[in-house]
C-alpha cells in the first residue's frame, strides 16, 4: 500500500500549494483587494487515507496519518519513527514551558448539563474539555501543528534553522498565549499585536514567554486594528502563527485533532453547538466530522450550529446573505468570490462577557457556512444573560473552571432548549474550550484556584 498523502489547494481559486514548499499557509494565486476568499484547506488523497486505529495519547501521533506535516516528511524521506520522535521530542519541550505536554483531552457525558436541559440516557450533552488542555485551551492544538510543519520543512533541509522568520498573531487572549508557549517551546521569536484593552494577566503572561507585544488601539476605522497590523507584518515577511484560517490554512488542519476525537470516541453525536469567534474551531470541526464520516468513522456528520454573541455576529449575517442566493453549492461559489458581500468587519466595537469571540470578522467563515448548510445547522446569537447563565451552570455541573468563552456553546444548546428545539433522544455535544484565567465577573478569584490539569469530565462529571 502505498503511504497517506495529502495536498493543499485553495478552496477559493482551486490553487495547488508545491509540496515542497516550506511555509505553505496562504494561497499563492491570493492578490490584494481581489475579493476572493483564499483558503488553504488539506485534501486527503482518498486512495491511501485511513481513519487511524491506534491508541496512542498524543494526538500528533495517533492522527499522523491524516496530518500534511507526516505527508511531507515521508515524501522528504524522514521516516515514520523518526516523525514519531520529532513529535516526542517538540512535545517535552511544550511540557518544560508549560507544565504539560498534549493529550487526547476528555469527552464525556455530563448528567448534570443533560438534566438540565431536559435530556434523559442515552440522549444528553457529552462535553469535550480543553481547558487542561496545552496553554489552558484548544488554541495550542492548532499552532502545534504549524510548529510541526515548520520543523519537518527545517529537518527535510526545505528552510534554513539559522535564518528564521519571526512568527506573527493577533490576539489578546487564548490564541496569544498558545502561540507564545508553542513559540518559545520551538525556540522561536512571536510578535504579538494586541488591543489597547488587552487583559493584564495576559499581558504579564505573555512577556514571562518572551513574546514582542505590540499594542494597537483603534483609531475610529471599522475592523480589528490588530488585525490589521498583522497583516502589514506578513507582508513584511512574519510567518502567520495565528489560528485565522484565511492567513494559515494548516491552522485548521492542527485543530482537526479535538474533531477526530470525537468522531474515535464511539459516541454517535447528532448535534455539535460550537463557538465562533475567528472561525478556525468551528472549521476544524466541521472538515475533521466530514472526514470522519469519508473514512468510515462515524455513520454521519453531526447536524453543526454555532454560536455568536449580540456583540458581534458576523457568520450569522454572511450564513443569512448565502441562504438568500438559494443555499446552493453555486450560493457558495459565488460567495467565495464576493467575499465583501457577505463578509466584513463589523460596523461597532463588540463588547461580551464571552470576549474571546468577539472577532470584528469570521475569517474562516465560509467553510462554516458550508458546514451548517451541509449537515442542517444554523447561527445563533446569544444575550449575554444566556452567556452567564451558560458560565454559572457549567461550573455547577462540571465542576470545570471554564470562562464565559469557553462556555458560550453551552449558551447556545440553552437557547435550542428554551425554544423548545431539542429532540429527546439526542446526543449533543459541546466543547469547553477555555480556562478561566483571572476573576469572573461578579465573582471572586476563587476559581482561579482551580487546578487547569483536573478533568471531572472524565469521571462522568
Amino acid at each position: 500500500m502505498r503511504p497517506p498523502a495529502s495536498r493543499l489547494v485553495c478552496a477559493a481559486c482551486g490553487a495547488v500549494v508545491p509540496w515542497s514548499e516550506a511555509t505553505p499557509f496562504r494561497c499563492p494565486d491570493a492578490l490584494p483587494g481581489d475579493d476572493v476568499d483564499h483558503v488553504l484547506r488539506r485534501e486527503l488523497d482518498p486512495s491511501t487515507a485511513r481513519f487511524p486505529a491506534t491508541d496512542d495519547p498524543n494526538p500528533y501521533i495517533r492522527f499522523r496519518s491524516l496530518l500534511h506535516a507526516y505527508h511531507l516528511a515521508l515524501r522528504g524521506g524522514l521516516g515514520d519513527e523518526a516523525f514519531c520522535g520529532l513529535v516526542r521530542e517538540l512535545d517535552a519541550r511544550m511540557a518544560d514551558v508549560d507544565g504539560r505536554g498534549f493529550a487526547v483531552t476528555p469527552f464525556a457525558r455530563s448528567p448534570g448539563l443533560s438534566a438540565a436541559v431536559g435530556l434523559s440516557p442515552p440522549a444528553g450533552v457529552w462535553v469535550k474539555d480543553e481547558t487542561g488542555n496545552v496553554s489552558g485551551s484548544h488554541k495550542a492544538r492548532h499552532l502545534f501543528g504549524v510548529l510541526l510543519h515548520l520543523e519537518v520543512a527545517e529537518r527535510l533541509g526545505l528552510a534554513d534553522p539559522s535564518r528564521r522568520r519571526e512568527l506573527a498573531i493577533a490576539s489578546c487572549g487564548n490564541a496569544a498565549l498558545a502561540a507564545a508557549v508553542v513559540a518559545r517551546a520551538g525556540g522561536r521569536t512571536l510578535r504579538v499585536f494586541v488591543p489597547s484593552d488587552a487583559d493584564p494577566v495576559v499581558l504579564d503572561r505573555l512577556e514571562q514567554l518572551g513574546a514582542v507585544i505590540v499594542v494597537c488601539p483603534r483609531d475610529g476605522r471599522p475592523g480589528d486594528p490588530a488585525y490589521r497590523r498583522l497583516l502589514e507584518a506578513l507582508d513584511e515577511g512574519a510567518v502567520p502563527f495565528t489560528c485565522q484560517g484565511n492567513l494559515n490554512g494548516l491552522a485548521v488542519e492542527g485543530g482537526e485533532t479535538l474533531g477526530w476525537e470525537i468522531a474515535a470516541s464511539g459516541v454517535a453525536v447528532d448535534r455539535l453547538v460550537v463557538q465562533v469567534g475567528g472561525g478556525a474551531l468551528a472549521s476544524a470541526c466541521v472538515h475533521a466530522l466530514a472526514e470522519s464520516v469519508e473514512l468510515g468513522a462515524l455513520p454521519a456528520s453531526p447536524r453543526i450550529d454555532t454560536v455568536q454573541t449580540e456583540g458581534a455576529w458576523p457568520l450569522k449575517r454572511a450564513f443569512d446573505a448565502v441562504r438568500a442566493r438559494g443555499s446552493t453549492a453555486e450560493a457558495l461559489r459565488f460567495a467565495a468570490r464576493h467575499r465583501s458581500q457577505f463578509m466584513w468587519p463589523w460596523e461597532v466595537e463588540p463588547r461580551s462577557v464571552a470576549h474571546g469571540i468577539l472577532d470584528d470578522e469570521t475569517y474562516d467563515w465560509l467553510a462554516v457556512v458550508e458546514g451548517m448548510l451541509a449537515t442542517g445547522g444554523r447561527p445563533l446569537v446569544v444575550d449575554e444573560e444566556t452567556l452567564r447563565r451558560a458560565n454559572v451552570l457549567a461550573l455547577e455541573a462540571t465542576g470545570i473552571a471554564v470562562d464565559h468563552t469557553g462556555s458560550a456553546g453551552l449558551a447556545g444548546l440553552l437557547a435550542l432548549s428554551r425554544a423548545g428545539e431539542l429532540a429527546a433522544d439526542e446526543r449533543i455535544a459541546v466543547l469547553f474550550t477555555g480556562a478561566v484565567r483571572s476573576a469572573p465577573e461578579g465573582r471572586s478569584n476563587e476559581n482561579e484556584e482551580l487546578p487547569r490539569t483536573r478533568h471531572p469530565v472524565a469521571q462522568g462529571l
